[in-house]
């Protein structure tokens, strides 16, 4: 049960309602969706383009809102979450609620009146994924929370495509492989130098249940995949030579980056730097690599 959070003496303020929805990783969530839409052989009007943008960043702010809304018990317990509107007592739990689901309404209806009825079917399915498999299911009860909810992330190249086109292909599908073998590695490195802070809210994150190393090792068998699912659309000829090489390089660095972390012995977060440096690249691995695929399809093709 989520303890009741005091209720707040004034409003929340709106500026707590954009932190509810989880800005900086919404940023990468609309990028992915931008290029799943403009790597389709199909283009929409600017202004449904737009709009279809517009939906998906509207659905993961709802789905991030939804997520602080359960979660402010665990937020409360870890220092990097503990100053978040909820647990921090800025704004009553049912204003973000509220919030949540009728943002969720929202983008998923404009979706469906900008697009099509599988473009919003799909970004309903991501919205619903996150806070019921991934939030409600999985989070507090299995190490294997990341690995099955990272789907939830995965959606937005695939939800551009369909906007475009009405079907689903190969090309996106294996954009959201991408992310979905990506997530793992990214968000275990990470899990790695906070990992007392998960310990404190009993979050069952693989640090945490399956110790350090055995989540480095994993780090670096998930890196793995991710560097054959990324070189697949140019190994099948969906893209070009020029993302091809992109690939291959930004995905050599990848691995590497994993070697290192695996290699590493540190147990404490100070001695954790091939952790963070793997974090913050697999990051921008992802921008690069999903900017490789627009470029291969607009520049060179």
């Amino acid at each position: 049960m989520t303890p009741t959070i005091a209720q707040p003496a004034l409003p929340a303020d709106w500026r707590d309602l954009v932190a509810l929805t989880k800005p900086r990783v919404m940023s990468l969530v609309v990028f992915t969706g931008l290029c799943g839409l403009l790597a389709a052989p199909e283009m929409l009007p600017p202004v449904l383009g737009f709009t279809a943008i517009l939906c998906i960043a509207l659905g993961a702010g709802a789905a991030g809102a939804l997520n602080q809304w359960y979660e402010a018990d665990l937020d409360a317990k870890m220092r990097r979450t503990a100053n978040r509107p909820l647990p921090a007592q800025r704004m009553d739990r049912q204003t973000a609620l509220h919030f949540g689901v009728g943002l969720s309404a929202f983008s998923v209806v404009l979706m469906d009146l900008a697009t099509n009825h599988l473009a919003a079917l799909l970004l309903a399915i991501s919205i619903l994924f996150y806070v019921l498999v991934y939030t409600v299911w999985l989070k507090r009860r299995t190490a294997q929370n990341i690995v099955i909810g990272g789907a939830a992330g995965a959606f937005p190249p695939l939800i551009g495509w369909v906007a475009a086109t009405g079907q689903i292909n190969l090309l996106p599908a294996l954009l959201f492989a991408i992310i979905f073998l990506w997530t793992p590695p990214h968000f275990w490195a990470l899990s790695l130098f906070v990992r007392s802070d998960y310990a404190a809210a009993n979050v069952p994150m693989l640090p945490v249940v399956a110790g350090i190393q055995n989540t480095r090792l994993q780090i670096l068998l998930y890196s793995l995949t991710v560097a054959v699912a990324a070189v697949a659309p140019w190994a099948l000829g969906l893209t070009g030579t020029t993302y091809g090489v992109a690939a291959v390089a930004l995905s050599a660095v990848f691995l590497v980056l994993a070697v290192a972390v695996f290699a590493n012995k540190a147990d404490t977060p100070a001695g954790m730097k091939p952790e963070r440096r793997l974090f913050a690249y697999s990051i921008l691995y992802l921008f690069a690599l999903f900017t490789a695929v627009v470029v291969d399809r607009w520049v060179v093709a």
